[in-house]
């Protein structure tokens, strides 16, 4: 149960639009889904985490390597 509550204010932390007081709070299921897709990748790809020291995709061995910000955006790297 904490996991789940830490992954919560993770991402209320991270991106104000779950908060209704934002001009960015989403109306739309799919604006939504279109803003935190990023951030996601980010979190999960790109992101150096202070516990384990590397990401969760290459914790949980997804990939292989820390990726840049960068890396995410281009289709060869879902390759």
């Amino acid at each position: 149960m904490s996991h789940i509550e830490r992954q919560n204010l993770s991402i209320r932390m991270g991106m104000r639009r779950m908060t209704r007081l934002t001009n960015a709070f989403s109306k739309k299921w799919e604006n939504l889904e279109a803003a935190y897709a990023p951030w996601f990748a980010y979190y999960n790809f790109c992101r150096r985490h202070q516990t384990t020291r590397t990401t969760p995709a290459v914790e949980s061995r997804i990939t292989g390597h820390i990726w840049t910000v960068k890396e995410p955006l281009t289709q060869t790297a879902w390759e």
